[in-house]
């Protein structure tokens, strides 16, 4: 299944996508795509829907991000083998772990705001993992049970406020809108390798980012497990799991999101978004 959540900011409804690609009404079956929505056994009862018993939603409405309720966004970094070389950095021993602000959640065609003051706002594609049933220390081999679904996350970061405030890595990870998730949740049975995702980034139509979840250093179930060695993860808790190359800060002259800038990304499988970039 496709899982959407349409309408204004702050008032969304649940829905889903059907085979044609048209949105339909979840709002009389379910609460919202959040929490308890994303068990196993509740998604298993909500593929027993007919689509078209469901009333249609019109084209035109605002997406929201795809999951509700997230109470942890953790985000992983230095994962692709592809990106670590271009940033000089050594292929990392154990995943590098940090946190974005839950608030920084934003719908996929949603503004980004460029923080006052900033002159470092860059971007990242990436393959999130929405959590669907509580879990702690999970053993690698059984970890995909736990994961609702995939998303596609732009990991908006501030490179300065990351590399040069004199803190962790999250100073640049959570300002406002810094974390558009969405179009949709891919339920988990409908991607048959999450390790095997054609992705791409573009700025102004011109590609920046064009890689594949094949170059993850840590893949989905190792992060999954890694993840809950340390901390319990509830349902509808997100995992962003690191960029391919073309990322901004690495090139020659370093290259950054500005105002009326335009942004287009994509992972094969799971979704567009397209945001406009404005002053924050």
């Amino acid at each position: 299944m496709k899982l959407v959540r349409f309408g204004p900011a702050g008032q969304e409804k649940p829905g889903l996508v059907d085979a044609d690609g048209q949105i339909r009404d979840l709002s009389a079956i379910v609460k919202d795509i959040a929490g308890p929505t994303l068990s196993n056994a509740a998604l298993d009862k909500l593929r027993t829907i007919d689509p078209a018993a469901l009333p249609p939603v019109d084209p035109g409405t605002r997406l929201g991000a795809c999951v509700a309720g997230v109470g942890n966004f953790i985000a992983v970094g230095l994962n692709y083998a592809d990106h670590a070389a271009e940033t000089g950095a050594a292929i990392p021993q154990e995943p590098i772990l940090f946190n974005k602000a839950p608030s920084c959640i934003v719908g996929p065609n949603d503004d980004v705001a460029v923080p006052p003051g900033s002159q470092a706002t860059d971007w990242e594609v990436e393959l999130a993992v929405v959590i669907g049933e509580p879990t702690y220390r999970i053993a690698e081999a059984d970890a995909m049970t736990a994961v609702a679904g995939y998303c596609v996350c732009h990991d908006v970061s501030e490179r300065s406020y990351q590399m040069h405030r004199g803190g962790q890595w999250m100073k640049g990870k959570g300002c406002p809108t810094f974390g558009p998730l969405g179009p949709w949740l891919v339920t988990r049975d409908e991607v048959a390798d999450p390790q095997d995702l054609p992705m791409w980034l573009s700025v102004n139509g011109e590609r920046m980012q064009d890689g594949s979840t094949r170059t993850m250093i840590f893949g989905i179930a190792k992060l999954v497990s890694h993840i809950s060695e340390f901390m319990r993860l509830d349902p509808g808790d997100v995992i962003t799991t690191g960029t391919p190359p073309g990322v901004g800060f690495v090139m020659d002259p370093p290259r950054f999101l500005k105002a009326g800038d335009r942004v287009e990304l994509e992972i094969a499988g799971l979704g567009r978004q397209r945001q406009q970039v404005v002053a924050g």
